[in-house]
């Protein structure tokens, strides 16, 4: 599929999603945000890919936020940058996800690696929060996982007093798991990534939807109902059984349920 802001290429069994405005320090805009959107979905629906990678093109920005042009004149949803389509897609891939920062990760930047589940970056890369000093904020994911990581007081600090963070400092708080030399950082990705793929894939979808199932609702706990457990069960005798008894209007056997 052809992108238009962003490029995806597959490696084995890692996907690789760069956000493709280096011009723009790989802003978001609303092509972008859709564009990430129908990425993270197509993988979801393969089972080519084990772990997608999230970078940013160039040596200097992995993302630092979002345009607020290209909208609708309204209060309404058309009138809003859809970051919000990229974070939920990324809560509902049952796939492991790893942020691979190469620079400035700056306001939904910064959200993006956090909803990542894993984030590595080279050491020259820089963390921050500014929303409230420069007119916006994000006051859901941008807050809820970032407390997650980090503890309400530091998040707080982070979205009010709007620090600096280098990539030491923000490895030191929680807020990324990795720091490596910046010309190591493309080799060290792909370490993790093959490491984390070679883990069960049902294991690894099950354990991200129970992280994500706290915040996520009804919405959360479908993903491990729904998307998980209900495939299995389609499988079993008691579902092959009931589905057979009710075809045929009759009574089902008892004796093959719990298997």
């Amino acid at each position: 599929m052809a992108y238009e802001t962003i490029l995806y290429e597959e490696e084995g069994p890692i996907g690789w999603l760069t956000l493709n405005r280096p011009h723009d320090g790989n802003m978001f805009t609303p092509t972008m945000c859709h564009e990430v959107r129908d990425c993270v979905n197509a993988v979801r629906r393969e089972t080519r890919t084990r772990v997608l990678v999230i970078t940013g093109a160039g040596d200097k920005f992995f993302c630092i936020g979002g345009r607020k042009e290209g909208m609708e004149d309204s209060t309404l949803y058309a009138g809003v940058l859809p970051a919000l389509e990229i974070y939920e897609s990324l809560d509902r891939l049952q796939k492991p996800a790893i942020a691979s920062v190469n620079g400035f990760a700056v306001g939904g930047g910064q959200v993006l690696q956090v909803m990542c589940d894993l984030t590595i970056a080279k050491e020259s890369a820089v963390f921050r929060q500014v929303g409230p000093m420069m007119g916006s904020f994000d006051a859901g994911y941008g807050t809820w996982y970032l407390e997650d990581l980090v503890g309400k007081k530091k998040a707080k600090e982070l979205w009010y007093l709007n620090p600096r963070l280098t990539a030491r400092e923000a490895l030191a708080i929680g807020l990324i798991n990795k720091v490596v030399p910046d010309d190591r950082l493309r080799e060290e990705t792909r370490k993790m990534a093959l490491e984390v793929a070679e883990r069960g894939a049902f294991a690894l979808a099950a354990i991200k939807a129970a992280f994500n199932a706290r915040h996520g609702g009804v919405s959360g706990l479908g993903r491990l109902a729904h998307d998980l457990l209900l495939r299995l069960y389609l499988d079993t005798g008691e579902s092959k059984e009931l589905g057979a008894a009710f075809g045929a209007k009759r009574k089902p056997d008892p004796g093959k349920f719990g298997h």
